[in-house]
């Protein structure tokens, strides 16, 4: 069992769309134990239209792709597929945490705790982009000019 500080009460799933091949990531916010999708943020619009949600779309002054969600996804508890070539990855606070095994594939479990030990790193590519640690403030962003 591993964890990452979440800072802010935000974090993020970053992931390469495996169609598009953009980095993206999925935008959580956290109360209590539970946690709530609120938008997902790419370098491609195309990967906000594959998820085929009804939300607000904005492009960032950065050149991020934000969809905001009309409807936000509450959970408990997340199961996710994972593989080297999506490299899931958590973010809070500049901090990464692969969910990716080295090769083929894995199930994770995601879940909100209270840790005094959790562990994470300095996020790596392409994770380390400033356009993806941008993410959180995807639920404030307003169009570019």
């Amino acid at each position: 069992m591993n964890g990452l500080p979440v800072a802010g009460g935000a974090f993020s799933i970053g992931y390469v769309h495996s169609i598009y091949r953009a980095p993206s990531a999925e935008v959580f916010t956290v109360e209590g134990r539970r946690f709530t999708m609120r938008a997902v943020v790419s370098t491609n619009e195309s990967v906000l239209e594959y998820y085929a949600l009804d939300g607000t779309r904005v492009r960032t002054p950065e050149g991020m792709w934000v969809l905001r969600l009309a409807v936000p996804a509450t959970y408990e508890e997340l199961s996710l597929l994972t593989t080297a070539i999506g490299r899931r990855t958590l973010i809070s606070g500049g901090r990464c945490l692969p969910l990716f095994p080295a090769d083929g594939a894995a199930r994770v479990r995601l879940a909100v705790e209270e840790r005094p030990d959790a562990r994470s790193g300095p996020c790596r590519p392409p994770y380390d982009l400033a356009a993806l640690r941008w993410a959180p403030r995807a639920l404030t962003a307003s169009p570019s000019s």
